[in-house]
Order: structure tokens, then C-alpha cells, then sequence
């Protein structure tokens, strides 16, 4: 048994790993350009995706920051807090840095004997010949732009801003917290005890001093040493019409691509895995191949949950959105009441760490 993974995102290598810890063999085609490390980037995983990872995949306890509790806030109400989510000091979601991910990931697969990592030329009708399934999980290539450019897009008309900020030494950074600001929602996500990653999603192009100014103003925990390298990039959405084509499954951020102020894009990439990973065993349960069939079964399974969960992150971002139009922060207010119920508090939780329909 052989499977083809297009692309070495980070998407791809995460799956690259759970195959061949099957025992299956594996092969990962990358682009021929030369990756380069972003050490700004950061992800949160959710708790149960932690689980996950760990007994499936790869060992990254050491790479985790923990965070057991989020605080979130409205500048419409004066910077009031109106949500806090904590469950008895346990961890609800971990912070990772992207590239050191990668790295582990990469050096797992390295001298792994059922992968192999090839650099060459897309070409169809060779990759419909050397396998019965091919997993696309890059974006941009030849294979993405001619079978799967159908899909439901959204431009937010926004960048996203994201930089590190060092500050003074907390024992206690185990707190995210989050502003929905009069310009767009500003997190800060702690990573260590004296790093916090912060991600500000802002309504046009605004110059970095700007940015610094406003990662002060709603700065309500650190006492800020320095602002590292700020950067950007823009803002959509986007969910593909038709998930697979012949033998190749789209995958990853190909799939679905939704809004970062739940931290929740490669969370929807880790439920993905464990459906497909469901799929494969049932597969090698009963004897039967590892080929095209799989792409639909893994389609209906999926793709209702994956529309359901984008569209409620994107309802999310317009429900403030409207609030901010209509200048009536009363929508706030019923917020606050709402989500401090035990029973509502507790479902948002359970979403946010499983997903709809999990």
C-alpha cells in the first residue's frame, strides 16, 4: 500500500507521519522552492487535538505552551470582559510555534523507512499511474489550479498583523485573551513565560508603527519589552465545492480556509485526519485497497461538518461586524449574559475543542 501526499505544508507533513506510523508507504512531493522558516508563526491546537496528536502522531509535549483559560473582551463596552472560559485550571487549548512543529515533524519522517520525500514536476496521468491515492494539501500547485479552483470564497477586505512581543517574566501567562476592537479582533496568545504571539485582523493596509501603537492600547497584561518583526497577510475564506477528483482528495488548507480569531484553521485540518485515518483502517480491516473510493466516503463524511464549522467562525466575525455598523452595543451585553450561562458555556467549549458534530 502507497499513498502520494502533494505539498510539505505543515498539513501534509502531519498526515505524512500518522500514515506511515501504519505502516504505510508513503511519499510526499514538494514544490521545488526553498522553505523558509516564518519564526512568527504560532498555532493553538485544542486539547482533545493535543490527545490526538500524541497517541497518533508525534510526541510535541515538549513544544506545547498551555492555556487554561480565555478572557474575552469588547472595546464597545469600555473594554469590559464578557466571556471567560476556564474548566478547573485544565488545559483548554496549547500554543505551539509553527516552525518548530515542522522541524519535529520533518525529522520524524526523515529515516523513516515507509517515507520518501521527492522533489519533481506535477504531472497527472504519471501520478494516476504510480498511485491509487493522492493527497493534495498544497494550494497552489498545477493539480489545485486545474481540478480544484470551484469553491466558495469570502474577501474579508482585511490583513491579519502578527508578531511576538517579549515582556517581563510571568509565572502565571497561562491566560489568552481576546478584543474585539472597534477595527477587528486583537489576540494575544501566550507562548512562553516571557513571549506572547499576538494576531490583530484589521480593515486595510495600516503601517507598522501603527500596529505597535494599537497592540499597546489593548495590551491589559504585559509590560512590553520589545515588538518583534511585524508581518502580514491577507484575509479570506474559502470552502472547495467538490473535494476530490478521480483519485486525488483535496486536503488541508486547499479544503477550507476560514477567519483566524479562533485560532481554530489547523484544528479543522487535525478533525480532517482522524476521519481519513477512520476511513483508511476500516479499509485495511476488511482487505480492501487503498484507492479512489476513499475520497468519497471521506467527502460525505465530512464536508456538511467542515461548511457548518466555517460558517460559524464567519458568523462570528459579522455578528461584531453588525454590532460595530449599527453603533448598538446592546448585542454585547445580551452576549455576556448568554455565554456566562453554565450550560452555554460549557457547548462553547465543546465546539471550540471538537468541533460541530463531534
Amino acid at each position: 500500500m502507497k499513498i502520494c501526499i502533494l505539498g510539505d505544508s505543515l498539513t501534509g507533513l502531519t498526515l505524512a507521519k500518522a500514515l506511515v506510523n501504519k505502516g504505510i508507504y508513503t511519499d510526499i512531493i514538494s514544490s521545488k522552492t526553498i522553505r523558509k522558516k516564518d519564526k512568527s508563526r504560532t498555532l493553538g491546537i485544542s486539547k482533545t487535538n493535543v490527545e490526538f496528536f500524541q497517541k497518533n502522531i508525534l510526541d510535541i509535549e515538549d513544544l506545547l505552551w498551555d492555556i487554561n483559560s480565555i478572557e474575552i473582551y469588547s472595546e464597545n463596552l469600555k473594554n469590559e470582559k464578557i466571556i471567560n472560559f476556564e474548566k478547573n485550571n485544565q488545559r483548554l487549548f496549547s500554543t505551539i510555534r509553527n516552525h518548530e512543529l515542522i522541524t519535529k515533524l520533518f525529522l520524524g519522517l526523515k529515516k523513516n523507512k515507509f517515507f520518501k520525500l521527492k522533489k519533481e514536476s506535477l504531472n497527472y496521468e504519471s501520478l494516476k499511474k504510480k498511485y491509487k491515492l493522492v493527497i493534495n494539501c498544497d494550494l497552489n500547485n498545477i493539480i489545485s489550479k486545474k481540478f480544484f479552483s470551484k469553491k466558495f470564497n469570502k474577501n474579508y477586505n482585511s490583513f491579519a498583523y502578527t508578531s511576538i512581543i517579549e515582556h517581563q517574566k510571568l509565572s502565571n501567562n497561562n491566560t489568552a485573551h481576546q478584543t474585539f476592537t472597534k477595527k477587528g479582533p486583537i489576540a494575544f496568545l501566550p507562548i512562553s513565560s516571557k513571549e506572547t504571539s499576538v494576531v490583530y485582523s484589521l480593515k486595510g493596509d495600516k503601517n507598522f508603527s501603527e500596529i505597535e501603537s494599537l497592540i499597546h492600547k489593548f495590551n491589559i497584561r504585559y509590560k512590553i519589552k520589545r515588538i518583534n518583526e511585524i508581518k502580514r497577510f491577507e484575509l479570506k475564506s474559502s470552502n472547495l465545492r467538490s473535494y476530490y477528483y478521480k483519485n486525488i482528495l483535496a486536503f488541508g488548507d486547499l479544503l477550507h480556509k476560514i477567519h483566524p480569531l479562533a485560532g481554530q484553521g489547523f484544528n479543522m485540518s487535525i478533525r480532517d485526519i482522524k476521519v481519513l485515518l477512520k476511513i483508511i483502517d476500516s479499509k485495511i480491516g476488511t482487505g480492501l485497497d487503498l484507492d479512489s473510493t476513499i475520497c468519497k466516503e471521506f467527502e460525505n463524511q465530512n464536508k456538511h461538518k467542515n461548511y457548518l464549522f466555517s460558517y460559524g467562525i464567519d458568523f462570528i466575525y459579522e455578528f461584531f461586524n453588525i454590532e460595530k455598523k449599527l453603533n448598538n452595543y446592546m448585542i454585547s451585553k445580551y452576549l455576556k449574559i448568554f455565554a456566562n450561562n453554565k450550560i452555554s458555556k460549557n457547548f462553547l467549549i465543546k465546539v471550540a475543542d471538537k468541533g460541530f458534530l463531534n
